[in-house]
């Protein structure tokens, strides 16, 4: 498929984008500013990009404790998610549900979740709720290698492939789950193994080629909307800094070889550089790009700033179903 050069151009300024947010979003948690547990989806940024790019507002996705890059892709206000990171009234959950905890319906985002594997059987039963409907829509869960030893896994796996549910399941194996290296999780690390017995297909694809990640995962989506059933993709990426931060950056525990070799494939850097060999795009042009992004982000944490903390009396609001 041939493609127009806003439509690559948008896919570069997305990748900066969901990493400036979090790169300003742990320097704010350094700082006081903001509150709750960030973790980092910075290395990450194709995958979500990639994926999302082949999704309409009517496909709805599940997300993961690393949560804002899939907000983002999927066309989140970062407004709103920046006044939730702040804890506002503003915020996507009116300041309650903190970094972990964004959705907005209206783009088809169904939530982060702070439970491993927690989105598996939720985007199961979206992708039912669009077979039931019958316009073509599909479900895409988003989720990482540690997820992948999760009993949750297994079942949306098998009632998918039963069912043959319009669902695409994303795993991001960025190697690690928390601390723990994907070698000493899975006797396999090809992930994309478990789809055989399945009968599903499992494609494999470098998740730090946001062009890659879009062809490949757009293979898979077109099967779905078809009637065809699921697919298992694994994009295999990095995540550049620590599992998790509250107040202060913890130690780094994974070699500084490993760290520093897959930086040296930054999804971001790589992109930039085909535009600019492509010609769409000059560096004069990215430099501007950034620019853009980096004045968007002061505007969304204004927005959030100036938004009220909520009412201590509304503490139950939202809390329980009223009859």
């Amino acid at each position: 498929m041939a493609d127009g050069n806003d439509a690559l151009i948008a896919l570069l300024r997305n990748m900066i984008l969901i990493r400036e947010f979090d790169e300003l979003a742990l320097n704010l948690r350094e700082g006081g500013k903001i509150y709750g547990t960030v973790h980092p989806y910075v290395g990450q940024e194709a995958v979500a990009v990639g994926v999302c790019a082949n999704l309409t507002d009517a496909d709805r996705v599940t997300s993961t404790h690393r949560g804002h890059g899939h907000c983002i892709a999927k066309g989140a206000d970062i407004k709103r998610m920046m006044a939730e990171l702040f804890g506002r009234v503003d915020g996507y959950c009116k300041g309650k549900g903190g970094s972990m905890h964004i959705a907005d319906f209206a783009v088809g985002m169904l939530g982060a979740n702070g439970i491993v594997g927690g989105g598996l059987p939720l985007a199961t039963g979206a992708a039912l709720a669009a077979q039931l409907d019958g316009k073509g829509n599909v479900a895409v869960c988003f989720f990482g290698d540690g997820a992948v030893s999760e009993g949750e896994f297994h079942e949306a796996m098998n009632i998918s492939s039963v069912w043959k549910l319009p669902i695409v399941f994303v795993c991001e194996n960025n190697q690690y789950a928390a601390n723990n290296a994907v070698a000493v999780q899975h006797r396999n690390v090809d992930l994309a193994l478990h789809a055989g017995s399945y009968g599903m297909p499992g494609l494999t694809v470098d998740g730090n080629d946001v062009l890659g990640v879009r062809e490949v995962s757009r293979t898979a989506i077109e099967r779905a909307r078809r009637g065809e059933g699921p697919t298992l993709l694994e994009c295999k990426t990095y995540r550049w800094y620590f599992h998790a931060m509250r107040a202060v950056r913890p130690p780094e525990t994974r070699p500084a070889e490993e760290i520093a070799a897959w930086k040296a494939r930054d999804p971001i850097a790589r992109m930039s550089t085909e535009l600019i060999s492509r010609r769409v795009l000059s560096e004069s042009d990215l430099g501007g790009l950034q620019r853009q992004v980096r004045a968007d982000l002061e505007a969304a944490v204004a927005f959030a700033e100036a938004s009220p903390f909520p009412d201590a009396g509304d503490i139950l609001v939202d809390m329980f179903a009223t009859a």
